[in-house]
């Protein structure tokens, strides 16, 4: 039997990190075996191209160039780490997938979702997620949490974009079923009672 594919979504400073630890755990303790990657990356060469999507520089680096840079990583990952998983029966849980392509790339950057759809296609066939949890919090909550510390190339973006992000992703939750929001914003007990109940309703759920 395969696996099921969780994922995890949100902004700067949603504490994607912190929660993917109490998924992985709520999941593990239901008995499954559970594989932990991220998006960009989760191999060494999609890492190598994370590195380069992310590196600060002078130069201006197109909306394009984005959607192909991710949509190039997402197909070693899913080639080497997410499919050989799924098949195996484990369970993968993301920090990040395509979701956050719509969002960012979509959202943020305004590439039309055609052509984000034409490479969803490509790279992933009929694959999506089974369940998303996406942490929402304001655009300037978010941005507080993460001030002070060294910013990667797209967290030097500014409000607007992230902004524009945020809406998007509420969008794509609105449209998806699979999408569960989550408010982010409280303190981080709350947080997890709330992913607690999402994933384990999830996991009763599931046939054995």
């Amino acid at each position: 039997m395969n696996g099921r594919f969780v994922t995890l979504e949100g902004g700067e400073g949603v504490g994607k990190s912190t929660n993917l630890s109490l998924v992985v755990e709520l999941i593990e303790a239901a008995g499954h075996t559970v594989v932990t990657t991220r998006e960009p990356g989760g191999t060494p060469l999609a890492e190598e191209i994370r590195d380069l999507f992310l590196g600060v520089r002078e130069e201006p680096v197109s909306g394009l160039t984005e959607l192909l840079l991710i949509f190039a990583a997402r197909a070693q990952h899913l080639d080497t780490v997410i499919r050989p998983a799924l098949a195996a029966g484990s369970w993968v849980v993301c920090d990040r997938f395509t979701d956050a392509t719509y969002a960012y790339q979509g959202g943020g950057r305004g590439l039309p979702t055609a052509q984000i759809e034409v490479l969803e296609r490509l790279v992933q066939g009929d694959l999506r997620p089974d369940l998303t949890l996406y942490l929402d919090v304001p655009v300037e909550v978010g941005l507080a949490r993460i001030d002070g510390r060294e910013h990667d190339r797209m967290e030097r973006e500014q409000r607007v974009f992230f902004e524009a992000v945020r809406a998007a992703y509420l969008t794509l939750a609105s449209r998806e079923p699979r999408i569960r929001v989550v408010d982010a914003s409280r303190n981080l007990a709350e947080v997890q009672a709330d992913i607690r109940g999402i994933v384990t309703g999830y996991l009763t759920g599931v046939a054995p």
